[in-house]
């Protein structure tokens, strides 16, 4: 059965290669694939095996990013919003058209299911967010869901028949925008108890409650039955998530294909320090409790351990730093910080967070101001891609004769928490000079087709093992 497959899988890639690069010596290949496989190995109009819809698939990415609450080229789609419940509409649409049987869970995560001839066997999934900060772009996540679909439609049109299942998920909420939770949806897959229970309490900066916010977009949640959410070790035989690379490396070094072989491990730290605060003219200087000035050096404390870490992978942000009560002529009497700190080395990312909340409490004594909070948000460990599905990932990219580099993603993905439960592998695709979460992200019609095919291709060996 596998050699038969093998077999089929360098035909089918042979075919594509062939309709990329404009010319059509496949009547062999299908009439090979027809042989082994049993089915008919194009449209019907001759046309090679594997090919994408290039043009439907862009139109599907330009449809999707007009669900937006700010103006083209940005996109800005907030988790359960009233363009956010729009684009779930639209995706679960494209999946009934693909005959793919389609659930959603508790909290919105959307399953797009190809049912498999050996139902009983662990499903072959893939999939990303189409969720979107504030004024970014079309491309993240997106390419991972659409891609996904289009990945589905292709082996459709194959003729090609799975084995396992295959399933396309859009996972809810991979950003952390709202509720200032990241990958929301497949943490929660992934059986965190401690999610599930801190969400029947959680609120947004509008104070809507998680529960509240998910009823607007009908998805009535009774708190108790997050766990429902949870699933099985042996639900997925793997997990494979296309997504633009969202750095500039594969652009740079014009290699077309990145197979991921670890993801970053992230951790969130909020911080708020209080002071006197008071009149910016009347207030001496030596009599100051800036807690303003407290977060200033705690952020270039932050630059400075990480800087001493050793590790040109180990990063650290300050993206979030307000200011209370936020007038220029009022001294800050609080100061609020939010700090992104990753690294692929648990051990190093760590011993970093405890520097830096050393730091807090020295800055605290030194200016006069209070460590009012001090809150370790998630601090999860890396996720290292399983080597069976790295390997089904390089025959794909070798039968498809795609250059490829290995590589880490140093962004977090639902791929991170889906590793606890499957084995998981990631492909890259080159972004626009490595652009992400800004209105200029853009990934060539191009790279997708690659990324749709080299899924494609994964998703066909590992669902006739």
């Amino acid at each position: 059965m596998l050699r038969s497959f093998l077999i089929v899988l360098a035909v089918l890639a042979a075919g594509a290669a062939s309709a990329f690069q404009g010319h059509d010596d496949g009547a062999a290949a299908r009439r090979t694939m027809e042989e082994f496989a049993g089915f008919p190995a194009s449209d019907g109009d001759g046309a090679s095996p594997l090919r994408v819809d290039s043009e439907g698939l862009q139109r599907q990415i330009d449809e999707l990013a007009s669900f937006s609450d700010s103006p083209a080229p940005s996109v800005t789609r907030v988790l359960y919003s009233d363009r956010d419940v729009q684009a779930r509409r639209y995706i679960k649409g494209i999946m009934k058209q693909l005959g793919l049987v389609v659930r959603e869970d508790a909290v919105g995560n959307i399953f797009g299911r190809w049912v498999g001839s050996e139902v009983d066997l662990g499903a072959v999934a893939t999939g990303s967010h189409v969720d979107a900060i504030p004024f970014s772009g079309k491309y993240d996540g997106v390419v991972g869901v659409l891609g996904a679909l289009e990945a589905i439609s292709v082996l459709q049109r194959s003729g090609f028949q799975p084995k396992r299942s295959l399933e396309v998920i859009m996972f809810t909420s991979e950003e952390p925008t709202r509720f200032g939770i990241s990958c929301l949806g497949s943490r929660l897959m992934a059986g965190s108890k401690e999610l599930a229970q801190s969400l029947k309490g959680t609120f947004d900066s509008q104070n809507i409650s998680f529960v509240d916010a998910a009823d607007s977009a009908g998805y009535k949640i009774h708190p108790e039955d997050l766990h429902t959410v949870f699933l099985n070790q042996d639900t997925y035989f793997a997990f494979i998530e296309l997504h633009i690379e969202q750095g500039p490396i594969l652009e740079k070094e014009g290699i077309p294909i990145g197979v991921v072989t670890a993801i970053a491990a992230p951790a969130s730290i909020k911080v708020e320090f209080e002071g006197n605060g008071g009149h910016a003219g009347a207030v001496l200087m030596p009599a100051r409790n800036d807690a303003g000035l407290a977060a200033a050096e705690l952020a270039l404390a932050l630059e400075k351990h990480v800087l001493e870490s050793g590790s040109i992978d180990t990063v650290g942000t300050v993206g979030i730093l307000q200011l209370h009560p936020g007038a220029i002529n009022s001294i800050p009497s609080k100061s609020h910080l939010e700090i992104d700190i990753r690294d692929i080395d648990e051990k190093r990312r760590n011993e970093v967070i405890e520097k830096v909340h050393q730091s807090a409490i020295d800055i605290s004594k030194i200016r006069g101001v209070e460590l009012s909070e001090f809150k370790i948000i998630n601090q999860d460990p890396p996720a290292l891609s399983d080597k069976s599905v790295i390997n089904a990932m390089e025959i794909a990219a070798k039968q498809l004769g795609l250059e490829y580099k290995l590589m880490i993603s140093r962004a977090y993905h639902d791929s991170l928490f889906m590793a606890r439960i499957s084995p998981m592998g990631m492909i890259f695709i080159p972004c626009y000079k490595g652009y992400s979460h800004k209105p200029e992200e853009y990934a060539s019609p191009e790279d997708m087709a690659n990324g749709v095919q080299m899924l494609a291709l994964t998703m066909a060996k590992l669902s006739s093992e």
